[in-house]
């Protein structure tokens, strides 16, 4: 049984690995293309998505670049490059787009709550009634309640924004992982790692799938 599960391990490793390797190659040209992004964000008239995106796309201009470098000081086209001081900076520019980007989610999220819920006013008046009925540990039972039924049912109608939020929650235990603030075994990043290349992959054969801006 041990030898079947580490066998799984290598195999989702392995496969984690050569994605990764195209990401990379991929990604040669990715940082004048996310600052080209960041230019066109500037211009949204949403101050908080403004704000959101465009930081977002600064970072992972910046984390393209750190990345280029690894992997020019790999292939040997840049010698004598620091690859752990590199990597480290590579990584916390990551975090930081990444912590960004689920900002971005949840204010899209709050958005479309606060919407849908809105187009639901008949049905929110009789929710108080019976939240004015109950006792206070039910109230926020309910209240509880009435808000994750809200939350799916706003997800499963935009799958742009539950992608974003998968993709997001996945690769964030990347960086976390290799900067040492939240340790996790190697399979469980790799696992990560896949899903945020799958899920990336999906996103290219299905550009309705891509959250905009």
């Amino acid at each position: 049984r041990n030898g079947a599960s580490a066998g799984v391990l290598a195999s989702v490793q392995q496969l984690e690995a050569h994605l990764s390797l195209g990401r990379k190659l991929l990604r040669l040209g990715s940082s004048a293309e996310a600052l080209e992004a960041a230019k066109r964000a500037i211009h949204l008239s949403d101050m908080v998505l403004r704000f959101c995106v465009t930081l977002s796309h600064l970072n992972r201009a910046m984390y393209f670049a750190c990345d280029n470098v690894l992997w020019a000081g790999k292939t040997g086209l840049v010698p004598r490059v620091d690859q752990e001081k590199w990597s480290q900076r590579s990584f916390r520019y990551y975090l930081f787009a990444l912590v960004v980007n689920l900002s971005r989610d949840a204010y899209e999220l709050q958005i479309l709550m606060e919407r849908e819920a809105s187009g639901k006013r008949a049905k929110g008046s009789e929710n108080g009634r019976q939240l004015r009925a109950d006792n206070g540990l039910q109230q926020l039972g309910l209240r509880l309640q009435i808000q994750l039924r809200l939350l799916i049912r706003v997800l499963r109608n935009n799958p742009p924004l539950l992608l974003d939020v998968v993709k997001n929650a996945c690769d964030l235990f990347i960086p976390l992982d290799k900067l040492g603030l939240y340790k996790t075994n190697p399979g469980f990043v790799g696992l990560c790692g896949l899903t945020s290349s799958i899920l990336s992959i999906l996103t290219i054969l299905h550009p309705w799938l891509k959250l905009k801006p």
